[in-house]
This record gives C-alpha cells, structure tokens and sequence, in this order.
C-alpha cells in the first residue's frame, strides 16, 4: 500500500481523522478532506509526520462544484486516487413529522449525495490503473432509529450505493464496501449525560462503547490489497448490537 493515494472526506477530526492516521502509517499518502479547511490542515501536518505526503482540501461534498475542483486538484498533485473513503457526514435530529424538509435535504445531501459525487469522479481515476478501493462510512443507524428519519434513510441509502457499485466496477479491479458503526466512543458521546450513557452500554452485548480505532482497522482491511475479493459487503462494528 506504500505510495498509494487515499481521499478521506470529513477527514479533520474524529473517525475521519483516525481512519486517516491508520491507513499513512501504511505508507499511503492522505487527501484530508474536510469542510473545515484549518482543520483539516492541522491534520494534515499532523499526518505528515509519519512520513507520507498530504493534501488538506477545503471540499463541501454536497456541492458538484467543489467536488470537480477538490478531484482537479488531487489530479494535479498526485495523479492517481487509489482509495476513497466517504467518511463526511452530518445530522439534523428530530421526529418525522416534525422535521423541517430543509433538514432532510442537508443531511441527504451530505451524507448520501457527497459519496455519490466523490464516487463518481474517482472511479474516473481508479479505471485508469485497474485498481481502487471505495469503503462508506454508513451506521447502524441505517437499520432504523428514532428522531433520526433522515440519517437513518441517508445510511441505508449509502449502503445501496456501495452494493450497486461493487457490481458496476468488480471488472476493473474496484471494490465498493461499507463500514457501519455502532456506538462510538467520540466528544459527542463523551459529552451525554451518565444515564444517557448507561442506557446506550445496555444495548451493547460487549458492554462498551467502541473506539474510532475499531472502525479505522476496518476501513484499513477493505482499503488493502487483501481485501480484493471483498466487495458489496457491509462490516459491522458494533460489539454485537443490532437495531
């Protein structure tokens, strides 16, 4: 994997960051995606001190235009994608038929519209050297969660996307697949108040929260040579909770 390109958007902080962390100390040069530009350049001098090369990149992925110059610029750079990981999302809680549409459409757009966008343009590169690796960042929440009608159906959406395009690229050496967290250790998380917390362990047959590590590993495996004859699959780090 040393030398490899690898795009991470929402790549700033948190699973982002940590998925990005994991897969530069494969050697892989990191694309540090993120909406927040002095972030993701913090991380990337960050990154860069395990010895590979990155690219801070100010990207909306909900915006067609800022996808086509973020991919301009990757080009320009480096000249080849090797994997992407459509890690960057958002959400806007509440209770379906309270939801204001206009919080539909950003979490959607977000979440489920970027990956196709950034899907999209870098399956245009990866074609090119019969090689690539896309992984999605969907949840658990994809199976269903109330007050979240909108990240739930945006998750589930990502997964759809990543079956139909392991089978529309397999023939040139692309894979598509999904990693769908559970309950993660994070600020958020962090943050809720001790009987919150209590409540969400109980649902986890592990009896704990996992870590953004958990996931990057997993991002790590399907990003890998190894993981060739993998695809359409979605992985579930959850310690054994299901919804």
């Amino acid at each position: 994997m040393k030398d490899q390109v690898a795009l991470v958007t929402g790549a700033a902080r948190g699973i982002g960051k940590s998925i990005s962390e994991n897969l530069a100390k494969k050697g892989i040069n990191i694309v540090v995606a993120d909406v927040n530009y002095e972030e993701a350049e913090s991380t990337a001098k960050e990154i860069e001190k395990l010895g590979v090369k990155t690219l801070p990149l100010k990207l909306d992925v909900s915006s067609a235009e800022d996808v086509e110059a973020g991919f301009k610029k990757i080009s320009e750079t480096f000249g080849r994608l090797d994997i992407l990981v459509n890690n960057a999302g958002i959400t806007k809680d509440g209770f379906s038929m309270r939801m204001k549409e206009a919080d539909w459409d950003a979490v959607l757009n977000v979440n489920l519209k970027g990956a196709f966008l950034c899907s999209k343009k870098a399956v245009r590169l990866m074609i090119k050297n019969n090689y690539g690796r896309i992984v999605n960042i969907s949840s658990i929440s994809a199976c269903g969660n109330p007050g979240q009608v909108n990240y739930s159906a945006s998750k589930a959406g990502l997964q759809g996307l990543t079956k139909t395009m392991a089978k529309e690229y397999a023939q040139w050496g692309i894979t598509s697949n999904a990693v769908a967290p559970g309950f993660i250790s994070t600020a958020m998380t962090d943050a809720l108040p001790d009987d919150v917390r209590e409540q969400m362990l109980k649902a986890i047959p592990s009896g704990q929260f996992g870590s953004v590590s958990d996931v990057a590993n997993a991002v790590t495996f399907l990003a890998s040579q190894e993981a060739g004859y993998v695809t359409g699959n979605v992985i579930h780090v959850n310690g054994g909770m299901y919804m």
